[in-house]
């Protein structure tokens, strides 16, 4: 199921997002759970925190978050192995890899093990706050620096094989799909995208869905990378 279709049949319209900590650093999970339980008022609640990304799955089933905020590096297991356990649960929720780590090459793995965003650590509070919220709407969530990045470098390491083998997979898009995806490797939200091409939201919403089912893909993350590669 598409990450758009998973996240609106979870969120009702007026319970908070719950979110999962995952990350061994007692003071960055502090951190975060202040700022999301203040900073958000009060449409994000913070419903547990473990250490390691080896406690994550039974956390998620333990706890039904919408959103899980999965560290990359921790101890016994780390986080791009946890976010692709995580994400193989029935109705799993969104994940969002957070690091301190500003690398080209963990947005696309961190995409591969499902992950619906990308953020480093020094994101500020309101722009946490509204990826959080952006993630569990069905959108995706990229620190801005870190996607201008990883695009750059997705464009310029494609092969020739998957530059082809991208371009094949957009052929199956519609006309209107097709400028739905080539949005959202922008980096554009769909509120931004439906503005843009004078459509409601729940009408990109419903795009995107099909558009991820078309292409075999679950996040707008890998939507945005074949459009890139195709490039």
């Amino acid at each position: 199921m598409s990450d758009v279709a998973s996240a609106e049949r979870r969120q009702g319209p007026d319970r908070p997002v719950r979110v999962l900590l995952v990350d061994d650093d007692p003071m960055v999970c502090s951190g975060l759970r202040m700022i999301l339980s203040r900073g958000s008022g009060g449409r994000v609640e913070v419903v547990a925190s473990v250490p390691d990304g080896d406690q994550a799955v039974e956390a998620v089933q333990r706890h039904r978050p919408d959103v899980v905020l999965m560290d990359v590096r921790m101890q016994r297991m780390d986080g791009l192995t946890a976010t692709s356990l995580v994400r193989a649960l029935p109705d799993p929720p969104e994940v969002i890899v957070l690091t301190t780590f500003d690398s080209v090459d963990e947005p696309f793995r961190a995409a591969v093990a499902g992950a619906s965003g990308f953020l480093l650590k020094t994101e500020s509070p309101d722009d946490l706050v509204q990826h959080v919220l952006a993630v569990a709407a069905g959108e995706g969530a990229v620190s801005k620096r870190t996607a201008r990045q990883f695009m750059q470098h997705l464009h310029d390491s494609s092969t020739a094989p998957e530059r082809l083998s991208a371009q094949w997979a957009l052929a199956r898009l519609t006309a209107r799909e097709g400028a739905v995806a080539a949005l959202v490797a922008e980096g554009l939200s769909n509120a931004e995208i439906a503005e843009r091409l004078f459509v409601s939201p729940s009408t990109v919403k419903a795009q995107l869905s099909s558009i991820q089912d078309k292409l075999g893909v679950d996040n707008r993350v890998m939507v945005a990378v074949l459009v890139t590669r195709a490039e």
